[in-house]
């Protein structure tokens, strides 16, 4: 094909794709009756009818619209930026398995990753410390075992699970709700160029869509379309977690949680979401052995530390696992409020225990 049918043919479904109300299953239903964008805009109002309403039709038959396309072919001028139609060799195949795949995805980085055997990680935003170096060590094992780890790119769990995979030098894909002419959010700007130069960052809205809550859905069923399965590290009961982990049931996918404190609020939506089937994780293992994976890994255990002293085992001990208030403490170990508050502090700054909203704290694997 040569240049100028090729900038013919992305122009073709371009436009198509800009056609307002036009969605994922018609645009396929139109594909599918005529073959190809070329095709389509070849076929008189009748034909098209049969297939569409007759506003659509009237769009389609007044031609190619480039109205607003000169910046998205700028765009897909620039090194590492490419448009992948449902008619390309790299579109995922995993993709082709869902009720509504995307016509075209825009793609910053590898494309080879599309059709890469996958995992999804995901959980809230407002993450805890334990939830996040959780997310972090589970990408990190899979992405060894040599998984492509697919989140969102937001911010607690997301983010987390992208640094995992990137720690291991792995691979992982970011799946947006925005244009990729822009990162959201603005926190995970030199992590989101991070992916993008070793991994991929896709999205199935044009340049310049902002973020709307509308978009995230829509872009959930395809982190889990993706994927062989959606582990999800702490969700609360509503929320976006909750659809992709949902999504990925309906699509046939496996679905992981991880367990927390009955106490917690990111723990409900896990504990849910085990009671409706899901798999309860507590090692690395169990979706390895989930997913018939042949190479088992583990997630490394925390390092033991050989300088705790008597009182701070004794104070870990009380501790357990569980948000604990420095009162609570006082009572559990008979140490002074001065010397819990000065070995807490000491235990933070290692890194071994998080301070948590209203005075708590709560140690960390």
């Amino acid at each position: 094909m040569d240049d100028s049918a090729a900038l013919l043919e992305k122009l073709q479904w371009l436009s198509l794709s800009q056609i307002e109300g036009l969605g994922c299953q018609t645009f396929c239903q139109l594909l599918k009756t005529f073959g190809s964008p070329s095709e389509i805009y070849r076929k008189k109002f009748k034909e098209l009818r049969a297939v569409v309403s007759e506003k659509i039709a009237l769009e389609i038959g007044l031609g190619v619209d480039q109205t607003g396309l000169e910046e998205t072919l700028n765009w897909l001028a620039q090194a590492n930026n490419h448009l992948v139609t449902l008619a390309d060799a790299d579109y995922p195949k995993a993709l082709l398995e869902i009720t509504d795949p995307p016509p075209l995805l825009y793609a910053k980085g590898n494309l080879a990753l599309l059709n890469k055997l996958s995992i999804a990680i995901v959980g809230s935003r407002n993450a805890s410390v334990q939830g996040e170096k959780n997310a972090e060590a589970f990408a990190q094992g899979l992405a060894e075992h040599g998984l492509c780890i697919v989140s969102g790119l937001a911010l607690g769990i997301d983010g987390a699970a992208h640094r995992g995979a990137l720690k291991a030098k792995g691979d992982t894909i970011a799946v947006v709700g925005t244009g990729l002419d822009m990162v959201y959010p603005a926190q995970h700007r030199d992590l989101a160029h991070q992916i993008a130069s070793s991994g991929l960052i896709i999205s199935e809205f044009p340049l310049g869509t902002l973020s709307k809550p509308q978009n995230f859905p829509r872009r959930n069923r395809l982190i889990s379309g993706l994927s062989l399965g959606c582990l999800v590290v702490e969700a609360n009961l509503k929320s976006g977690s909750q659809i992709t982990a949902r999504l990925s049931a309906e699509q046939g996918r496996e679905v992981f949680a991880i367990p927390g404190s009955i106490h917690s609020p990111l723990a409900k939506g896990c504990h849910q979401l085990i009671k409706q089937g899901a798999k309860l994780v507590d090692s690395l293992q169990d979706i390895v052995e989930e997913l018939n994976l042949s190479k088992a890994v583990s997630v490394p255990a925390a390092a033991e530390n050989s300088q705790t002293s008597q009182d701070q085992q004794r104070l870990l001990d009380a501790m357990a696992y569980e948000p604990i208030s420095i009162e609570s403490l006082v009572q559990l170990t008979g140490l002074t409020v001065s010397t819990l508050s000065s070995m807490l502090t000491l235990l933070e700054l290692e890194g071994r225990i998080t301070g948590l909203a209203g005075g708590q704290y709560q140690q960390i694997v």
